[in-house]
């Protein structure tokens, strides 16, 4: 199995879903998160006063898949994530031991 945990920008979720959906992805977990990476972050204006915004708002996008469905999924979010611009976001990929359903303590990919 695989996690993908996907950075991407806010705008872009609906985008995402309709991509993974397509996928054939059935569910994924979502966490609105901050951080920075060569963005660095913008100048925004407030009542006239010039602020520094360090940590951009982005969205934090886990999925659990099966060995064979990982390219798949991972090509779907490029597509749909891509703006061409900076801080689009990243993508990983992680090998995942095990998955157990919590309510029917099934294990592995029946898990999924």
């Amino acid at each position: 199995m695989k996690r993908i945990v996907a950075v991407i920008k806010p705008h872009k979720i609906d985008d995402a879903k309709a991509a993974l959906g397509q996928a054939g992805v059935p569910g994924m977990t979502l966490a609105e998160v901050r951080g920075f990476g060569r963005q660095k972050g913008h100048k925004e204006l407030y009542r006239g006063a010039e602020y520094t915004v360090n940590l951009i708002p982005k969205l934090r996008l886990e999925i659990v898949v099966a060995d064979d469905m990982a390219e798949k999924v991972t090509e779907a979010l490029c597509t749909s994530c891509k703006s061409g611009t900076l801080g689009d976001g990243k993508i990983f990929v992680e090998s995942l031991d095990d998955a157990v359903r919590v309510r029917t303590g099934e294990a592995g990919e029946a898990a999924l």
